[in-house]
């Protein structure tokens, strides 16, 4: 985002706050208990008072649950000070797609201000490393929103994707630096939205200078979109008619109103579009585009291959470390490779504690574990992230697993590792989010020579039979376009051999000993992933925020992969220990 608000020396800021950052987080510490010391929740433990040394030594580090209780009473219309003197204003709703139900975050009137300061800092890093782009072009961004709940007391609960979108001067913004129509952006008929954020971008291919989404998944929703629709979105180019499904009346007349016919265009686009292999499509539709903007650290990485098909190298960009509980941190060498990205926690924007986690020990008890503060931090140590906000949440254990990568002045620079969370478990074994993301990586390499890309994955723990084992969903998409092309059941059994080559000492013991049974890939029809994505957005996880699942918990989730399976594959033999 971009206005005239963010327009200040950021990278000064950014300079001053990560050399003074042990001050930084001293003075925002200060200034929320001296805010909230009054408030039911703090009191119960400082009395009043506002030392840090008694905040860390009676305030409980708390999960989402352990203060679920008091943001109900806030969402039931309790108008007394719960979490905080200041008024709740809002609640950030949480996407719900990492196995968990979505959660109601509270937001204060500060929330906001810090948001424009973030936005701010993140353009400055992007303007020094691109220049300023948003004079050469426009941005095809793909953004989606949901329509607001209301709690009993009247307050909204929004994504931070649709909060950011009903700020005040986004219209404005949108009108100036992007090509997607506002109407084509709220419409609540997801496939109506997509088609007219493409189609403008379509239309406007020679102003866009930069492609992205929120996550790397959107972005390639998009494209599957547009592998399905690029012939009636060149007719309707050609023609200057909008397509009679699009019936939303805000996207009728926003896109209606800038297209005339154009076959010059549709013809440019078509034999783009037509090519045997869509390799490098991103660059060649949209030719001044500079960059690809959208996150592809942590468990997005599982689609930088398929975006680097797409992209015909233009750089992908991962800039911004953000929760629904706090805007953490930014990107500041973003040409950098998703796999050596790194995020630089700003201390300006809530106070960070760091819990570590000993990933070799992981059963050891979190309560004999100190939390570190932000400047004590080791480099190569895994933490898991705890928040202190403006905004009610204190000592809250995000779920993210960080590591610590390197130093900006004072300042850590982190590596996003993973959720917090053993995903799969069927005896003694408990393998994470990473464990599984490291697993599959390993195993795809061998799909290169098979000529086929791996667009997704997810999994879960098949207990109906004894043992129980791992079932890993593949979506396979051939890189040459032939679809009719097959899989060789070698290579796939390897594959799965390979994951488990790869798994945890205590998950090969288990095999050995029969205490869990074969891997097994489940090959599914393309779609099969937008289609998950289509039944969690349905649920009511916003598109912008959506994030594959790592291990699917619904039934009814489970039910749509395995309706669409193609093809099973084991693994042959136990792995070696």
């Amino acid at each position: 985002m971009a206005n005239n608000r963010y327009e200040f020396d950021g990278m000064k800021m950014i300079e001053e706050i990560t050399t003074n950052a042990e001050q930084t987080q001293e003075q925002l510490l200060r200034q929320i208990l001296e805010r909230n010391a009054g408030a039911e929740y703090l009191s119960r433990y400082l009395n009043g008072e506002t030392d840090k040394h008694l905040f860390k030594k009676n305030v409980p580090i708390v999960t989402y649950e352990d203060i679920k209780p008091y943001i109900d009473r806030i969402a039931n219309g309790e108008t007394s000070n719960v979490l905080t003197a200041e008024s709740v204003i809002q609640f950030y709703r949480s996407s719900g797609t990492s196995g968990e139900n979505p959660k109601m975050i509270p937001v204060t009137a500060e929330i906001p201000n810090l948001r424009t300061i973030y936005f701010g800092l993140f353009t400055s890093v992007m303007k020094k490393h691109f220049g300023d782009f948003d004079k050469e072009g426009k941005r095809l961004e793909f953004m989606f929103t949901k329509p607001d709940t209301e709690t009993p007391s009247g307050l909204k609960a929004r994504s931070v994707s649709t909060s950011l979108y009903k700020e005040d001067g986004f219209r404005t913004i949108i009108s100036q630096h992007h090509t997607s129509p506002i109407e084509a952006i709220f419409c609540s008929d997801t496939s109506q939205s997509m088609y007219c954020q493409l189609l403008t971008g379509l239309i406007k291919r020679d102003e866009v200078a930069s492609v992205a989404s929120a996550f790397a998944t959107a972005l390639l929703r998009a494209i599957k979109f547009l592998e399905d629709h690029w012939m009636e979105l060149c007719s309707n180019i050609r023609s200057g008619q909008l397509s009679h499904w699009i019936t939303d009346s805000g996207c009728r007349h926003a896109v209606s109103s800038t297209m005339k016919p154009n076959p010059q265009l549709a013809e440019s686009i078509e034999n783009i579009c037509g090519c045997k292999s869509w390799e490098g499509i991103i660059r060649k539709l949209w030719p001044k585009a500079k960059f690809i903007a959208t996150i592809a650290t942590g468990v997005m990485s599982q689609y930088v291959e398929t975006l680097k098909f797409y992209s015909g190298g233009l750089p992908l960009v991962s800039g911004m470390y953000v929760s629904s509980e706090a805007f953490c941190g930014i990107n500041l060498e973003p040409r950098n490779e998703p796999s050596k990205v790194s995020y630089t926690l700003l201390p300006n924007m809530a106070y960070f504690e760091f819990l570590p986690i000993n990933k070799d020990t992981p059963t050891m008890s979190e309560e004999s574990i100190e939390p570190v503060d932000l400047v004590h931090v080791k480099l190569d140590q895994h933490y898991a992230l705890l928040v202190t906000s403006y905004a009610g949440l204190y000592r809250y254990k995000v779920g993210d697993v960080l590591k610590v990568t390197g130093f900006h002045n004072a300042t850590p620079q982190f590596q996003f590792v993973e959720r917090q969370n053993t995903i799969l478990s069927i005896d003694t074994d408990k393998t994470s989010e990473e464990d599984l993301l490291k697993a599959v990586t390993e195993a795809k390499t061998l799909l290169e020579p098979l000529g086929f890309i791996l667009r997704g994955y997810t999994s879960y723990a098949d207990t109906t039979s004894i043992p129980g084992h791992y079932v890993v969903f593949w979506e396979l998409k051939p890189k040459e376009g032939n679809n009719d092309q097959e899989l060789d059941p070698k290579t796939m059994a390897d594959c799965c051999y390979r994951m488990e080559e790869s798994l945890g000492y205590i998950y090969r013991s288990n095999r050995k000993q029969n205490a869990v049974a074969a891997l097994e890939i489940r090959v599914v029809k393309q779609g099969s992933f937008d289609a998950l994505m289509d039944f969690y957005v349905s649920k009511g996880a916003p598109m912008a925020q959506y994030k594959t699942p790592s291990c699917i918990n619904s039934i009814e989730a489970l039910n749509i992969l395995d309706s669409n399976v193609m093809a099973k594959f084991f693994s042959p033999q136990s792995p070696m220990l």
